[in-house]
C-alpha cells in the first residue's frame, strides 16, 4: 500500500520509523512513497496525490483543513490525525459525505487510547445514576504541544458531557460549577501523553487511566488506520477500525 505522508514533524517520523520496522515483518505492507512538509508543500497537488492508495495527515491547526481537501480533490482517503481544528470537523464530514470522498479522523491514533475512550463513555453512562460522584478530567503532554486541552482530553471530554447530564460545558481550568466538567492541563518536559479522568465522592474516587510511553502506539494505530480505511468510501473513526460500532 502506498501512503502519502503529509506532515514531518514528530508524529511523520514515527509513523516513517514504525512503517519501516512493520515492513520487516511483511515487506512492501506501508510504502511511504511520499512525504510532504514545509519545505516542498507546493508540491502538495491533486496530481502528486494519486500516486499514493491513502494519505495521512499530521500537520496544524492551520492547514489540516486545506490538506484534507486537497486529498478530496486527488479523491483519495485520508487518514487525519491533526487536532485543534474540530470547529470545522461537521463541515469536513458533509463535504466529505456529500462527494463520495473519503476520510477518516481521530484525535489520537493509539489503540490504547481508543479503549480509554470506550471505558471512559461506559464509566459516564453507570455514573449518571450516582450523583455524588464529581468528574474531573486531567491531561498531561510534552512542553511543544500547542494545544490545550489537548484533543483527546477535549474528545473525552465532550463523551462525558453527552453522556453525564448533569456536565453542560467544559472550562480549561478548575471550576466550582456543578454543571461544568473541569479539564486540566499540564506541560511537562519529555510526556509523550497521559490522560486521566476521575470521578470523586466524600468517601472514594474511581480513575481510569491512560499513559503512553512513546509514540509508537500513535503512529502504529495511524497505520492501521490507513490500512483498514483504503478501497472504502464515506466518513469514518477509530470507533469503526476496531470495531466499536458494530
Amino acid at each position: 500500500m502506498k501512503i502519502a505522508l503529509i506532515g514531518y514533524g514528530k508524529m511523520g517520523k514515527a509513523i516513517e520509523e514504525i512503517a519501516a520496522e512493520l515492513n520487516h515483518i511483511s515487506p512492501g505492507r506501508f510504502d511511504i512513497n511520499q512525504v510532504f512538509d514545509l519545505h516542498n508543500h507546493g508540491e502538495l497537488t491533486a496530481e502528486n496525490l494519486q500516486k499514493s492508495d491513502v494519505a495521512i495527515e499530521f500537520t496544524t491547526p492551520h492547514t489540516v483543513v486545506a490538506n484534507i481537501r486537497k486529498c478530496f480533490d486527488a479523491n483519495i482517503p485520508v487518514v487525519v490525525g491533526s487536532t485543534g481544528w474540530t470547529h470545522q470537523l461537521k463541515e469536513i464530514q458533509d463535504e466529505a459525505n456529500q462527494s463520495g470522498k473519503t476520510f477518516l479522523f481521530s484525535p489520537n491514533y493509539s489503540i490504547g487510547v481508543n479503549i480509554f475512550f470506550e471505558i471512559n463513555r461506559q464509566l459516564a453512562t453507570i455514573m449518571e445514576h450516582y450523583n455524588d460522584y464529581d468528574v474531573l478530567l486531567e491531561e498531561i503532554h510534552h512542553t511543544e504541544k500547542k494545544d490545550a486541552p489537548s484533543g483527546t482530553g477535549l474528545f473525552a471530554a465532550l463523551d462525558i458531557i453527552k453522556t453525564l447530564s448533569r456536565k453542560d460545558q467544559w472550562v480549561n481550568e478548575h471550576s466550582a460549577q456543578p454543571s461544568t466538567l473541569s479539564i486540566i492541563s499540564k506541560r511537562e518536559a519529555g510526556v509523550p501523553g497521559t490522560h486521566i479522568v476521575k470521578y470523586h465522592s466524600p468517601i472514594d474516587e474511581i480513575e481510569i487511566k491512560h499513559t503512553a510511553f512513546n509514540r509508537k502506539g500513535f503512529a502504529s494505530g495511524a497505520l492501521l488506520a490507513a490500512e483498514w480505511l483504503k478501497d472504502k468510501k464515506g466518513c469514518f473513526s477509530m470507533d469503526d477500525v476496531l470495531g466499536f460500532n458494530k
